[in-house]
């Protein structure tokens, strides 16, 4: 009988919004049980700290930062254990720790990655083993070290119709496209931009987190004009696996909009972003399914649908975790890096052949801060 693994998952995105927690049992293919799951919201300032860490490549060479990926550590440390305390189990209850961390930099054309957030601390803060660094075998084997999570992906959407789309609109948006069950039948890239220019020009003009259901864009107007220069990003033109940063879309912002039809713009370039990446599936997928926090807009849900012409719904219908998935992704592919099994394929980041990765950092030993790459 295979093994099944009990994992825990944690993520910082993108749209820099929380921490996700969620725990899975999976035998590290296509058996996957989630379990549980809690959100953590970053207040205000933490938020702002975090930020000013982005573009910062010297990493955690640079003091300032690595001041704040031991405070990010901590922080994921507590909310593990708060996590483990909530659903009655204890450190021995779980074998795998996937831990995301938080990306600051992300050039892969450049053979550079950078996730802040120290695997071995956090191991001997919660007792429990634990794998990061998932993205750097990746890129340093000629991948985009992204999306990771279609491999997920297609595990939870084994049993449904092709071909299939899943659709992560985060900070970034990503793509899943699944035609069958081989490595040579899935394709998945970033698609462009997701919530974090909707959230960075809710949060300037409004001083709200998001635009809650997308009321503020459904009471503006989009600028056609802005919409059609973005669309001309030479983001758009390249070919998939292909990746992106969040800050990649500098000058793009409209500035000079009001605040509803700022918003109103920039949700309608997502949706937009999304059609234009669908030209680039192998065939047209019978549904879209979404997930992630643009799911909850209803204006955007609505772009999507019609400028894509295909049938749009949330993950949520499937009966999967919306707010959930990625944070159990990286539980399901901790399990996977410690097998050895691919935590990426050709499809999926453009790596030249399927790739594991990710750094292993037990807890019996970690305070010694001994780790090792598999």
């Amino acid at each position: 009988m295979t093994r099944l693994f009990r994992a825990l998952g944690m993520i910082s995105g993108t749209s820099i919004d929380g921490i996700d927690t969620a725990l899975i049992e999976t035998d590290g293919l296509n058996d996957v049980r989630p379990l549980a799951f809690m959100p953590h919201s970053y207040d205000a300032e933490f938020r702002t700290r975090l930020r000013g860490c982005f573009g910062n490549r010297a990493g955690t060479n640079a003091p300032e930062v690595a001041a704040f990926e031991r405070e990010l550590t901590e922080l994921h440390a507590a909310l593990a254990l708060q996590f483990l305390q909530e659903n009655n189990l204890t450190p021995d209850d779980i074998d795998l720790l996937g831990f995301h961390g938080q990306t600051i930099w992300h050039r892969p054309e450049e053979g550079v990655t950078i996730q802040i957030g120290d695997g071995a601390l956090l191991a001997e803060l919660t007792g429990v083993p634990v794998v990061n660094d998932f993205r750097t075998a990746d890129v340093r084997a000629g991948g985009h070290g992204a999306p990771l999570v279609p491999l997920y992906h297609r595990a939870l959407a084994c049993s449904l119709p092709k071909p299939v789309a899943i659709i992560n609109i985060g900070g970034v948006t990503n793509i899943t496209w699944i035609g069958g069950d081989s490595d040579d039948e899935i394709l998945a890239f970033d698609m462009g931009p997701g919530n974090a220019l909707i959230d960075d020009w809710v949060l300037r003009h409004t001083g709200q987190a998001f635009d809650e259901y997308g009321e503020l864009a459904a009471a503006g107007r989009a600028d056609a004009a802005w919409v059609a220069a973005f669309l001309n990003h030479p983001f758009f033109s390249l070919k998939p696996p292909k990746s992106l940063d969040r800050d990649a879309w500098t000058g793009l912002i409209p500035e000079i909009l009001s605040p509803a039809d700022g918003a109103a713009t920039l949700t309608l370039m997502t949706a937009s972003a999304i059609a234009e990446g669908l030209r680039h599936a192998p065939e047209p997928p019978r549904q879209l399914y979404i997930t992630g926090g643009g799911r909850h807009n209803l204006t955007m849900m609505r772009l999507i649908a019609e400028r894509s012409g295909l049938p749009v719904a949330s993950v949520d219908s499937l009966g999967w975790s919306g707010d959930g998935l990625e944070a159990e992704a990286f539980g399901y592919l901790a399990v996977r890096s410690k097998l050895g099994l691919p935590l990426s394929v050709p499809g999926t980041t453009g790596v030249r052949e399927p790739v594991s990765g990710g750094r292993f950092h037990p807890a019996h030993c970690a305070s010694q801060q001994q780790s090792a790459v598999f």
